[in-house]
């Protein structure tokens, strides 16, 4: 079964189906943005949408509102397709950028 996933409003959303899902002025907790250990990012836009298997993620601009550190991201997980249907993220989840690497995967 196919989804429908697009960006709307130059940004401001993605939607699924033909549905808002996950907007901007959103809070998200994100490893590997900036040097915080975990950041408090606030999405400002969202610049695409992409599926990896069954992870929805999404690559967005914004600003760590611990540090300041204003930056754009590799899409960042928003949810995922299971059976068909789509299920966000946990708002308290910790998400890291799709393809960067976790701490126990670097060489030191």
């Amino acid at each position: 079964m196919a989804i429908s996933l697009r960006t709307l409003d130059d940004g401001a959303w993605i939607s699924v189906a033909d549905e808002r899902r996950t907007g901007v002025s959103e809070l998200w907790r994100v490893r590997d943005v900036c040097d915080c250990p975990i950041a408090e990012f606030v999405v400002e836009g969202i610049t695409d949408v992409v599926v990896d298997g069954r992870t929805v993620a999404a690559g967005t601009y914004g600003r760590c509102i611990r540090c300041g550190c204003s930056t754009s991201t590799a899409p960042i997980p928003v949810g995922r397709v299971v059976d068909g249907c789509y299920e966000p993220i946990d708002g308290d989840a910790v998400r890291r950028p799709v393809g960067t690497a976790r701490p126990s995967d670097r060489k030191r």
